[in-house]
């Protein structure tokens, strides 16, 4: 996460916030030695174990947060090139979109994609092209498109959904006119040599990803 501060659920919900819905929160253990005098009168020390889930702030809206500052460079909110029409193509799909953390992410469990805020990313191009990147990955939920999202990290399963959210993004940004220093060819690239460049896998995955392309923007 990007904050370094942890909030109870009862303590966010005094400050007026509310946890993200469908956010997990994190265990965490107060350890203390707890001095007590014994019916001897003699001070006695006690171990004292509590258990808390807390948040994170950036699992927490509708609060007022405190700037953090990081040494990474980032772009300013008056230098993001928004880009109407594609934010309501986005909008139209419906999805279940938050913007907390670091990294980009759909959880099928959850049905929720995470991205990380705006002013993360080098260029608007980059935040678009990412989300339309986990936006494919959302169209693969059994309710959409059904595909197969049960590969781990390293197997090929894995690597042929990666081919297909890069294509289907590459796909909607082409139609959506998104354009700028967005790496689809290196990262296509290297998901295909994940499947040791394997060609009819490209033609599988562009299939799907053409499929998926034609979901989002539908509407």
């Amino acid at each position: 996460y990007s904050s370094p501060y942890w909030l109870t659920y009862k303590q966010a919900a005094e400050l007026g916030g509310n946890v993200i819905k469908g956010q997990k929160g994190t265990e965490i253990i107060f350890y203390k030695m707890w001095e007590k005098k014994n019916e001897k009168g003699e001070d006695e020390k006690i171990p004292m174990l509590r258990s808390f889930v807390v948040f994170n702030l950036d699992q927490i809206e509708n609060i007022e947060k405190p700037v953090i500052t990081v040494s990474e460079e980032r772009i300013k909110n008056d230098e993001f090139e928004i880009l109407p029409h594609v934010d309501n193509a986005i909008l139209a799909t419906g999805a279940v979109i938050n913007h907390l953390g670091v990294r980009a992410f759909y959880t099928p469990s959850q049905d929720a994609i995470t991205m990380p805020t705006q002013d993360r990313f080098t260029s608007s191009s980059d935040y678009y092209a990412t989300l339309l990147h986990e936006l494919t990955h959302w169209t693969a939920h059994k309710s959409r498109l059904d595909r197969k999202l049960t590969g781990s990290f390293g197997t090929r399963d894995y690597a042929f959904e990666e081919l297909v959210a890069e294509l289907g993004a590459a796909f909607c940004c082409a139609d959506l006119g998104v354009f700028g220093e967005i790496q689809h060819d290196s990262y296509i690239a290297s998901w295909l040599k994940a499947l040791n460049n394997d060609k009819k896998y490209i033609f599988q995955a562009a299939s799907l990803a053409s499929k998926a392309h034609q979901f989002l923007l539908k509407k």
